[in-house]
């Protein structure tokens, strides 16, 4: 084999797509500072201990694990970021009221989590912690959708809701063992009306009749309405729906749809979750929700919510941006130049300068300005 050829689902970020892509990640992350957002940058290795406690197990097939050679001791290389925030606001940060914290980096997965995807996702999120209230779950919403809007993406996303207190009410007095429950979440995820029935025929009536009518409550606003109905008359349920009732209000020109059976991320999701979808695409491009648990092995069972997403996929979504505008300048040792160039640099301007005999090899800037001498002084000209 080559020794240039890279592992599966691992690629270069060549300069055109990294150019586009460090533009996003500074786009972003100053939305998010714009909303109060505190950035952090956890490592991109620790423990195994810590990376997958709580609800971070549900993570351990998607870790790859090494062993450190100063301690002896299994690290892992973060498979996600939310986590390792968790754990700087429960123990580092320890603060008493509202922390909203940011991030961007790179997280790596042992294998892609869908058909061509990367292993190696540029993963940005924020989150708020401390606060149990719909307010928060909006903010984040509204975020999630004011950083797609800053990345150009066009009108027409959809934010499709669900809740993880629906299922988790409906399991309540079940039981049967993990496994069993993991069938039936997969039959959930996939619709499966007839597995679910086989798999649900010693559950009790409620819970068997709700988990029936949850493969059939998903489109628009009138779900919530039929599944108040269809499901059973419990607070939770009840509370679930309310809440989504509101958020959806919430979301001014943005088209919200409900799908109450999709239960990717279970685990994860302690109440409302969400996904937002750009018209055609199968996969959600920004997933988040409330995940209150997060920190309860950390020390502090804190509220939280937050979302994330890949900007290597965004950045394959959004509109392709036009070279960076840029002043040419020739290679010389005359009188004047360097110090022309620099201070058109210190005023924030790109200058490339062109080598003897490589006058037409400028390939990631529009050189629409050029640095001429006329009258012993270096002046820039447009082309």
């Amino acid at each position: 084999m080559s020794a240039w050829v890279l592992p599966d689902h691992i690629a270069d970020v060549l300069p055109s797509e990294a150019r586009h892509i460090e533009e996003l990640r500074r786009e972003l992350l100053d939305t998010a500072r714009g909303y109060g957002y505190e950035l952090v940058m956890p490592p991109l290795l620790e423990h195994l201990e810590s990376l997958l406690s709580g609800t971070g197990e549900a993570l351990d097939l998607q870790t790859f694990k090494l062993v450190d050679q100063l301690s002896g001791r299994t690290m892992g290389l973060r498979a996600d970021t939310t986590p390792q925030v968790a754990r700087i606001d429960a123990h580092l940060l320890n603060r008493r009221g509202v922390t909203r914290l940011c991030y961007c980096g790179p997280v790596v997965h042992t294998r892609p989590d869908r058909p061509h995807a990367t292993r190696e996702p540029l993963q940005f999120g924020a989150e708020i912690y401390g606060h149990v209230g719909l307010e928060a779950d909006t903010e984040v919403l509204l975020l999630a959708l004011d950083c797609l809007r800053a990345a150009g993406l066009p009108a027409g996303v959809i934010v499709d809701m669900a809740d993880a207190r629906i299922v988790r009410s409906l399991f309540a007095g079940v039981m049967v063992d993990a496994a069993v429950i993991a069938r039936v979440h997969a039959a959930l995820a996939a619709k499966d009306a007839s597995e679910l029935r086989t798999l649900t025929r010693d559950f009790p009536a409620a819970s068997r009749e709700g988990l029936l009518a949850l493969v059939q409550l998903y489109g628009d606003a009138s779900v919530l309405d039929e599944a108040a109905t269809a499901l059973p008359d419990t607070a939770a349920v009840r509370a679930a729906l309310d809440d989504l009732k509101q958020l959806a209000a919430r979301l001014d020109g943005a088209t919200v749809s409900f799908d109450l059976s999709d239960l990717r991320g279970y685990a994860y999701y302690s109440g409302m979750r969400f996904g937002i979808y750009v018209n055609g695409a199968a996969d959600a491009l920004v997933r988040g929700g409330r995940y209150d648990e997060v920190g309860a092995v950390f020390g502090r069972n804190r509220p939280a919510v937050g979302f994330s997403v890949d900007l290597r996929e965004l950045v394959g979504v959004v509109p392709s941006r036009p070279l960076r505008a840029a002043i040419r300048a020739p290679w010389s040792d005359a009188a004047g130049l360097r110090a022309a160039i620099a201070a058109l640099r210190a005023q924030g301007e790109t200058v490339v300068c062109v080598l003897p005999g490589h006058d037409s090899e400028i390939d990631e800037f529009q050189c629409d300005r050029e640095l001429v001498q006329s009258a012993g002084q270096w002046n820039v000209q447009a082309i």
